[in-house]
């Protein structure tokens, strides 16, 4: 069952309930989205610069994209968007992409949809470019090297989290080594939210929401781009 669609409260609550909110709106301006997706998050800042974002989730109903919940405030990389985004520099990649096939995070699976992994001591993600196993998830003893994460000591940015396939399956055949790697969507690391290494981060109220409401089923994808640019996904 889809979640009500609110004028004020992250994806799926019943606090102020409102009509949903018909295009035109944001979604709407969307023309490179697969056929098969009738889920869409999307992220948006004022100009590249920015750190603060919104994020808006849309369903598919009729042929049109309407608003799921209200815009929820978001934070990404500390220098912003780039279209460009490489290894080791913290902005925000642009484009459109999906979420990995499992869901991961230091707490129980909040019951999401996808796939759950429960992360433990050893579980790390491969930000190494010089390593064969560059942007993938990995159960290792060792350090796989460069900027690779302790995902299980990511506290509390790493309660849950969705992957966004920057750099790998579906975006590209292959990890490209040096174009950047473990993009997120996760929970803010400070109470009061902070600008990111390059991910896209949330309350945890708010991330929970978006989570559970992620149906793999219906081929979501995640638009991230300063708000002017939209039209070119």
């Amino acid at each position: 069952m889809e979640p009500t669609p609110i004028a004020g409260g992250p994806v799926g609550t019943t606090t102020g309930r409102a009509k949903p909110i018909p295009p035109p709106n944001r979604a709407s301006r969307l023309t490179t989205l697969p056929t098969a997706t009738t889920q869409v998050v999307v992220v948006t800042g004022d100009g590249y610069s920015t750190t603060y974002a919104t994020l808006e989730t849309f369903h598919k109903v009729n042929g049109h994209w309407v608003a799921v919940s209200a815009p929820l405030p978001a934070r990404i990389g500390s220098k912003g968007f780039s279209d460009n985004h490489l290894e080791g520099v913290p902005n925000t990649p642009t484009g459109v992409y999906s979420f990995g096939p499992t869901m991961y995070g230091i707490g129980a699976n909040p019951g999401v949809r996808y796939p759950y992994h429960q992360v433990v001591q050893y579980d790390w993600w491969n930000e190494n470019p010089d390593s064969p196993a560059y942007n993938t998830f990995q159960h290792t003893t060792t350090n796989p090297g460069g900027w690779s994460e302790a995902l299980w000591t990511e506290k509390p940015a790493y309660t849950h989290f969705a992957v966004i396939t920057y750099n790998m399956s579906p975006n590209v055949a292959a990890p490209v080594p040096g174009k950047g790697s473990g993009i997120f969507l996760h929970e803010y690391s400070t109470s009061g939210g902070n600008a990111t290494a390059g991910c896209v981060s949330m309350s945890h109220a708010n991330l929970v929401s978006v989570l559970k409401w992620l149906d793999p089923a219906r081929s979501p994808r995640i638009v991230m781009c300063p708000v002017q640019n939209l039209g070119r996904y």
